[in-house]
């Protein structure tokens, strides 16, 4: 049987995005067994909360190694909000920690003006880089300026910024929002929390799968 993984590392929207899942047709499970990540035809790796305290978990879990082995095999592998954080090489909230080391680059705090409110929660517009950022992959047939939901006090900064699928401005920051890296994509925003246009990302990442399953 083919399915999602949805890693389950005790931080994360896990019954919202499995819902999404249901709603655009992919089959989807939470787990965190080493066995059923490896063997998924895909991972979501969600997360609400500290960085330290996320890596912290998948360690205790031992789900590092697994994590890093199943993004070496060229199936999807979606970070969401902390999750698009921790696939970075490294963290400098509340100090500064190893993340995952998929993706090079920085996840620093925001620095915007004190009239703005850290963290930043609500609906922002996400803009393209260029004009064929989105095409072919998770952000495909999404219009430029959707907005997207966001909660987050930290941002991921990439070492190589050809990998930013599209950014987002908050105060005068324009901050990465979307990364696709090979097959390791991390989106910074909840696209289960999003609405049609969230789940217009679901319903992409569905396709994706099948048509690399028709190969």
């Amino acid at each position: 049987m083919k399915y999602t993984a949805i890693v389950n590392y005790g931080l994360g929207n896990l019954f919202s995005i499995k819902n999404a899942c249901n709603f655009v047709g992919l089959s989807s499970q939470i787990t965190n067994s080493k066995n059923e990540i490896s063997n998924a035809n895909a991972v979501i790796l969600p997360g609400v909360g500290a960085f330290k305290q996320a890596m912290e978990s998948l360690q205790s879990l031992d789900l590092i190694e697994t994590i890093i082995n199943f993004s070496k095999s060229n199936r999807p592998l979606l970070g969401i909000c902390l999750g698009m954080q921790l696939l970075f090489e490294e963290s400098q909230e509340f100090g500064l920690h190893d993340g995952l080391g998929l993706v090079k680059g920085k996840v620093k705090r925001f620095n915007v003006a004190s009239s703005l409110k850290v963290p930043h929660i609500g609906w922002n517009s996400i803009r393209k880089v260029d004009d064929n950022s989105w095409d072919n992959n998770y952000l495909k047939n999404l219009k430029n300026g959707d907005n997207m939901y966001f909660i987050h006090s930290y941002y991921c900064q990439p070492s190589d910024s050809s990998i930013i699928k599209s950014k987002t401005k908050y105060g005068d920051l324009n901050f990465c929002s979307a990364i696709i890296q090979d097959n390791i994509c991390g989106m910074q925003f909840h696209p289960e929390r999003s609405a049609v246009q969230g789940l217009a990302i679901y319903k992409n990442l569905k396709n994706m799968i099948m048509k690399k399953n028709r190969l």
